[in-house]
């Protein structure tokens, strides 16, 4: 088999994958290499093909991921930008993807979370209460001074 024939071949099969769900170009990058791609020249052919037909594009993919974590994962801006600098989407698509969180929704999710925390933690007083909380809440992505202003609002209640 000659080399253009085996770049369709993986052309072809990095289609059909990306038609299936999102994915981000170091995604593809990783199934390229898992699949043999050979030299650096073929992954970037590919991958140019596949941006330029629209099967990759990483604002579309940062949305997903964005929409995805916060809604079903329920993280916070923190973890879910941690998560895409991991996977080396540019830092505009990161940006652009994080628009589709809006500010009351996230609000919304943050003190529900600390409410449902709440119900489960056993603690000796009501700083060790707090501390868990904070913890729990900052694990999860959430901002500091978000939380801190959450915790503190639900213990005025």
């Amino acid at each position: 088999m000659d080399e253009s024939n085996s770049k369709e071949q993986l052309l072809q099969k990095a289609m059909r994958i990306c038609s299936s769900r999102e994915y981000c170009i170091s995604d593809i990058e990783s199934l390229l290499d898992r699949w043999g791609a050979g030299t650096p020249a073929t992954k970037k052919w590919i991958i140019s093909r596949l941006i330029s037909e629209k099967f990759i594009d990483e604002h579309r993919y940062s949305r997903a991921y964005v929409v995805d974590h916060f809604r079903h994962s329920r993280w916070g801006r923190v973890k879910i930008t941690m998560g895409l600098k991991s996977k080396r989407v540019d830092p505009a698509a990161i940006a652009s993807g994080l628009e589709a969180i809006e500010d009351g929704e996230y609000a919304d999710l943050l003190t529900k979370t600390l409410e449902d925390q709440k119900k489960k933690i056993k603690a000796k007083n009501r700083a060790d209460m707090k501390g868990k909380l904070l913890r729990h809440a900052l694990g999860k992505g959430f901002e500091s001074h978000l939380v801190y202003d959450a915790i503190n609002r639900l213990f005025r209640d």
